[in-house]
């Protein structure tokens, strides 16, 4: 009964992606629902009372955060724009190249006297000087080259989802961008400090440790780029 079981949940799962993948390629890919980055974020946060409002002949604005505090990102649920720009070239060359050849020979002059009898059958083809001989010869040579170049330049939100004892804050971004039949998303995360971050609320790429960015896309034409997954099972398996 609970083989039973297992077969039909993975055959209803299978029927359920399949249903999707159909309606995604009829419709075109949906864009997730907004929703705020709970991953990484503590279950209780913690949040300042609203403040008065002041008189009004006060230099105290209605609805401003502070009057003169710091602006940037600093707690949880806090956003920063993180600017990416990627333009990564590497260019890698290496050859080798090996010989080795190497030759030993050795003789038996007297071997209680079976030289003799050797000789006697195999004649003209023997000579006990030379009764050992070894030649070895190797070669291998190798080549390779890489030359890659990349180029990203976006700007995406991201959320602090956590700080940490230190003072650093954990940061997670994502952004969905739909055009005609094809989305692309960008996700960000990582690690920053304080410090970093500019008067404008931003903070480079190169200043987030742990970064995770992702920048790739679903929909018609990455469907058709990419291979299809017998054919990729297929060469991922295949010994030839």
């Amino acid at each position: 009964m609970r083989k039973v079981l297992i077969l039909a949940a993975a055959a209803s799962a299978l029927s359920l992606g399949a249903c999707s993948t159909a309606l995604e390629a009829v419709r075109g890919p949906e864009l997730a629902p907004v929703g705020y980055p709970a991953a990484l974020v503590p279950i209780e946060q913690a949040y300042l009372p609203t403040p008065t409002p002041a008189s009004p002949n006060s230099l105290w604005r209605t609805g401003a955060r502070s009057f003169f505090g710091d602006q940037r990102a600093r707690r949880v649920g806090d956003i920063l724009t993180v600017n990416i720009d990627i333009n990564d070239r590497a260019q890698t060359q290496n050859s080798t190249q090996r010989a080795r050849s190497n030759a030993i020979s050795g003789g038996v002059t007297n071997f209680f006297g079976l030289e003799n009898s050797l000789g006697r059958a195999f004649p003209g083809g023997f000579d006990p000087a030379k009764m050992v001989g070894t030649e070895g010869e190797s070669n291998a040579s190798g080549s390779g080259s890489v030359n890659r170049s990349e180029r990203v330049n976006l700007t995406v939100a991201a959320v602090v989802t956590a700080v940490m004892p230190n003072g650093n804050m954990v940061i997670q971004g994502r952004q969905e961008v739909r055009t005609n039949r094809e989305v692309r998303e960008l996700t960000v995360a990582g690690i920053v400090r304080p410090e970093d971050i500019s008067s404008a609320n931003t903070i480079a790429h190169t200043q987030i440790a742990e970064a995770r960015i992702s920048y790739g896309g679903r929909g018609d034409i990455s469907r058709m780029q990419s291979t299809p997954a017998a054919q990729s099972l297929v060469e991922r398996f295949s010994p030839f």
